[in-house]
């Protein structure tokens, strides 16, 4: 990859971030500028707030790729869902839109396998060898399952069925504020959730993102899992940072499918 800097953006339901990023030091090489998300949040509307910021940092990222993360499933530069933006996101070629927007190489990730990847390269599972599962406990829950530093995209374990409900209306950190719940009673929903994923997929590591991770000690220490389990270290930084390093990835191994 090059020593460049290469900007990440990361999109999101309120505020659209983004920063160039420095891949040797796996950091901002730039304060990070932050703009409003529009309404209504079509890909032409968000395309254009993403061309600002692209423009405000234009003398520091070159004419290398941009990555940016949608909370959406990405298939291929196509984003086949819609969560917290507007539902004209549902099956738009998204990355495509940007790329003739901004007139460069875009490339476009699910913000939770963005997350994850930042995780793994640079934060609380840096340089780990196995298999990494990162959840981000937010308005839903996202997850990113990295095997050997190799990102599987796509993978939705907030939606897992357990005891007859989606896993999310049950345990995003969101269900914790909208029920007013203490951390010893939303533990009891946590264990269940981890406790399936954990049956499921056995992974080496689990890392718990997302907003809430920096009350970590309140609740992670309360689950009883077989699996050693720690609190993300890249905090809101972590979606541009891994936005960055999968579009300077994507650069040198492009998508034969796409």
């Amino acid at each position: 990859m090059s020593n460049a800097a290469v900007l990440g953006i990361d999109i999101g339901g309120s505020g659209i971030k983004g920063a160039p990023v420095d891949l040797e030091k796996g950091d901002f090489a730039a304060d990070r500028l932050r703009i409003p998300t529009p309404t209504p949040s079509t890909p032409q509307a968000v395309a254009d707030v993403v061309a600002e910021i692209a423009d405000a940092f234009a003398d520091k990222i070159g004419d290398g790729p941009i990555g940016v993360t949608i909370p959406a499933v990405v298939t291929h530069g196509v984003t086949r869902s819609a969560a917290n933006i507007d539902k004209s996101w549902i099956d738009a070629t998204a990355e495509k839109i940007f790329s003739d927007r901004l007139g460069r190489r875009v490339h476009l990730v699910n913000d939770a396998d963005a997350a994850g990847i930042a995780e793994v390269k640079y934060g609380a599972a840096k340089g780990h060898p196995g298999f990494v599962l990162v959840t981000t406990l937010g308005t839903g829950i996202g997850s990113a399952l990295i095997y050997r530093g190799v990102l599987v995209p796509n993978s939705e374990l907030g939606h897992l069925e357990i005891d007859g409900h989606d896993a999310e209306t049950q345990a995003a950190a969101s269900i914790k504020t909208n029920l007013g719940l203490s951390y010893s009673e939303y533990v009891v929903r946590l264990q269940r959730y981890y406790e399936r994923v954990e049956a499921l997929f056995w992974p080496d590591l689990f890392v718990v993102g997302g907003g809430i991770s920096k009350d970590a000690e309140k609740f992670l220490p309360r689950l009883d899992l077989k699996t050693p389990i720690v609190p993300a270290a890249l905090k809101n930084r972590a979606g541009i940072i891994g936005a960055a390093w999968l579009a300077a990835d994507a650069a040198t191994h492009p998508d034969p499918l796409g």
